[in-house]
């Protein structure tokens, strides 16, 4: 018999389309779901009530597909591909990157609470396709996830890639505010010399 560990999430009134989709994650890595009605089942046992076709919406928003596995069983996975993995996100990353900020060989991301663990497992799958090389891991709480860099002092440069890949108004914002911080910053080095 083969024991699953299942997320538990407290039986409040509701929670977050963020939060949702990274118990979804966690059933289709796990090879719970094999239709879209288990994933609604699923759901329902964490006390959260969804439709069919929230259940196909939240499953194609994390990129799960249908297919076969290695035992030939038919279920959701995600997709292993050289698709952008945040290009499905990109409608929701203005709302689910708050801010990015370095320091060292970390990076912080605060996302509104339950987007933490969305956005770690797609900068997850990013690192594993090598298309954000410079993540080593990341480890998501409820709103904050943290990014460790390969370098050692690789804080700065990875938040830069942070915030190109994954190429929000927010990402534009806060380069102006960096830049003009910088500038400042120049500005008053020159100034003491």
């Amino acid at each position: 018999m083969k024991y699953v560990k299942r997320c538990s999430v407290a039986k409040k009134g509701g929670i977050s389309s963020n939060a949702r989709r990274a118990l979804v994650i966690s059933y289709v890595n796990q090879g719970l779901v094999h239709s879209q009605g288990d994933l609604v089942n699923l759901l329902a046992d964490e006390g959260i009530d969804v439709t069919q076709a929230t259940a196909s919406r939240d499953l194609d928003d994390v990129g799960a597909v249908r297919g076969k596995d290695a035992g030939g069983v038919m279920r959701y996975q995600l997709m292993n591909s050289e698709i952008e993995p945040l290009a499905r996100m990109a409608r929701v990353s203005d709302e689910l990157v708050l801010s990015i900020t370095a320091s060292g060989n970390l990076v912080v991301v605060k996302t509104p609470p339950g987007g933490a663990q969305l956005l770690a497992s797609a900068l997850d799958r990013a690192s594993q396709s090598g298309e954000l090389s410079a993540i080593i891991g990341t480890i998501a709480g409820d709103d904050t996830v943290l990014v460790i860099s390969r370098n050692a002092t690789g804080g700065r440069a990875l938040a830069e890639q942070l915030r190109d890949f994954i190429g929000s108004a927010l990402s534009k914002q806060m380069k102006k505010k960096t830049s003009k911080k910088l500038t400042a910053s120049s500005r008053k080095q020159k100034a003491r010399r």
